[in-house]
């Protein structure tokens, strides 16, 4: 958690930039990287669609949402996906359960104010 879930993209351009995506996804959203994980869905398109990333994760700050948004944009953008709908799945941690038991809190590591 967060999962990131990628349509419409090649598995070997994410295979190549996961390590820096999850690397600068963890960095904003002040979370442990070996939480982020990600995921290339295969879907069978009915009408013409873009593209998409769909991130669940729990709620933060706007500004950070924007962060997020903006970074992985811009990475995907860097090669050649202009047209990339992203979007948030708000989840709740009381109603996301590991081992059959609702999260007590939301996982994050602390950043230090000399950073």
């Amino acid at each position: 958690m967060p999962f990131l879930r990628f349509k419409g993209f090649d598995s070997t351009l994410l295979k190549t930039i996961s390590p820096t995506l999850i690397k600068e996804f963890s960095h904003i959203a002040s979370i442990p990287k070996d939480i982020v994980k990600i995921e290339l869905l295969t879907v069978e398109q009915i009408t013409d669609t873009p593209p998409s990333l769909e991130i669940l994760m729990f709620q933060r700050e706007q500004k950070k949402h924007d962060a997020l948004a903006s970074m992985l944009y811009d990475m995907l953008k860097e090669h050649g996906y202009t047209n990339v709908h992203i979007f948030f799945v708000i989840l709740t941690p009381s109603l996301y359960y590991k081992e059959g038991r609702p999260l007590k809190e939301i996982p994050k590591i602390e950043v230090s104010s000399s950073s």
